[in-house]
Parts: C-alpha cells; structure tokens; sequence
C-alpha cells in the first residue's frame, strides 16, 4: 500500500496518478479513469478530477493509496 501525504485540503485524480508515477502523463490518466480502471473507496471513480480527500484510498493497477 502505498501512503499519501496531502498538503492541501484536496488532490485532483489524475493528479495524483500522475504524481506517484503511476500513469506516463495526464493523457494517460484521463485514458485509465475514462476506462473505469480507477476505484475511489470501491467504487469506480469515472470523474477525472474527483477531488480525493484525506481517507480515501484509490485502487489502481493492483495499487491501493491511502491519503492522509
């Protein structure tokens, strides 16, 4: 599991796949949550830029993130 940080309030999804290098760029993240490949809390997340709160663990590619 990998664990993130936040400091601010929120983080973008594709942002955050970004970030933790998890996609090649923005395209390709926008490319994986339009293809329900992204499950924010269990459910598939198809809203690119779902703001992820502290609490909230997203799975993606046999990933699970926790934000704190």
């Amino acid at each position: 599991m990998i664990e993130f940080e936040l400091t601010s309030e929120y983080i973008e999804l594709i942002k955050l796949l970004k970030l933790l290098n998890l996609v090649e760029s923005g395209g390709q993240a926008k490319l994986v949550v339009d293809d329900g490949f992204v499950k924010l809390n269990g459910e598939v997340e198809f809203r690119k830029r779902a703001k992820i709160r502290a609490g909230d663990i997203v799975d993606f590619d046999g990933q699970q993130i926790l934000i704190k």
